[in-house]
């Protein structure tokens, strides 16, 4: 065969960004890999999703409740009675990761610095090269749990910055954004928009949208793809300052969440009981594997831990538990998690125990190792 040329170029940009590896998932395996919800999703949900297929052929926006389904003006105005702040301030989007790119979109122009502590998703740092801006990393530190320091971040910052990004609970790390450390990054950086994710925020203690109605700046993302179950429907939010939410309006794409996630949502939204049974088996559950794990672990508020399973590298850990039936996310591919962490999806009390059964048979396999020498 030849070498291809290819007639057409795509931006330079985009040739040196690698492509988003998603957890893996093996058929016959325990898949514990994307964080998903151990329990699914509400029956309710799936009863509104089989309920609405037949309204397909419409757009979104003309369905209602007179359908059984629901609108997004519906969505949104749900989600402000149980958030307790205006419906101009709420935005969807295609999952949490549509409302991030439609952020990043709003606000970074070629040149412009954005904030990211890492390890952390790396689709912020994707979405600010497409857009030519410019990463600046800010190693979280280890020995603080990975918590991020106001001071910290203030010290990266220039003139050029327009985004930070924090997620709380932050993936793979698991840990959260203390208020006090949120507050000085907000009043030092008036200019920059400080965007929280709270994709598992669920899980955690906290959620700081109500600080929205203090600062401008502040946007928090949300979505419901965790919690209620619903990863396949891609369905996010964000809630934002209401000026902020009509500038994102403009630059959104049209009907980007479609009308069966929009149903699923809803009846998800209402059925507080299925989001009780999740949160309090996640709570438990998590707490079972890090007094259990023979390895180091870390604080989590997520619906996931974090191991590091030194000496072993985190491809041997993975390849090691892919042997046995489970699949974890190796974390090597996050920038700036080093090679020795793997990140575990909590999941059903039969699972972490397999989980485990296994990672203590990696252990023993050290210490042999270590008696030896």
């Amino acid at each position: 065969m030849g070498t291809h040329v290819r007639a057409i170029k795509v931006r330079d940009v985009v040739e040196g960004i690698k492509e988003y590896k998603p957890g893996r998932w093996i058929e016959g395996a325990i898949k514990l890999s994307s964080n998903e919800n151990p329990l699914g999703p509400s029956q309710k949900a799936v009863e509104a999703v089989i309920r609405c297929a037949r309204l397909i052929s419409r757009y979104p926006e003309t369905l209602s409740s007179l359908d059984g389904c629901g609108c997004e003006a519906e969505l949104i105005q749900e989600l402000a009675g149980r958030l307790g702040v205006p419906p101009e301030g709420i935005v969807l989007g295609a999952g949490v990761d549509g409302v991030l790119d439609t952020l990043v979109k709003l606000f970074v122009e070629n040149g412009d610095e954005v904030v990211i502590p890492i390890p952390t998703f790396s689709l912020y740092e994707t979405l600010v090269r497409l857009m030519g801006g410019i990463p600046r990393f800010l190693q979280r530190d280890e020995q603080r749990n990975f918590e991020v320091a106001a001071t910290d971040v203030i010290e990266v910052t220039v003139q050029k910055t327009k985004l930070v990004f924090l997620s709380s609970p932050n993936n793979p790390t698991g840990d959260v954004v203390a208020e006090a450390e949120l507050r000085a990054i907000l009043e030092a950086l008036p200019s920059a928009a400080v965007v929280v994710d709270e994709a598992y925020v669920e899980f955690a203690e906290r959620s700081f949208v109500p600080l929205v109605r203090e600062y401008e700046n502040l946007i928090i993302t949300r979505t419901f793809s965790k919690a209620f179950g619903l990863a396949g429907l891609r369905v996010g939010y964000a809630v934002m300052d209401e000026n902020l939410a009509r500038e994102y309006k403009k630059v959104a794409i049209p009907f980007s969440v479609n009308a069966l996630g929009i149903a699923a949502a809803l009846a998800a939204l209402r059925d507080e009981e299925h989001l009780k049974r999740t949160v309090s088996l996640v709570k438990a559950e998590r707490a079972f594997l890090l007094e259990n794990i023979p390895f180091k672990t870390f604080p989590s508020h997520a619906n996931f831990v974090l191991v590091d399973v030194s000496p072993f590298t985190s491809k041997q850990a993975f390849e090691f538990l892919v042997e046995r039936g489970i699949v974890v996310r190796d974390c090597s591919s996050f920038r700036g998690a080093g090679t020795s962490l793997i990140r575990i999806s909590v999941g059903t009390h039969e699972q972490n125990l397999k989980v485990i059964d296994a990672l203590e048979s990696l252990y023993t396999r050290r210490r042999h190792a270590q008696d030896e020498y």
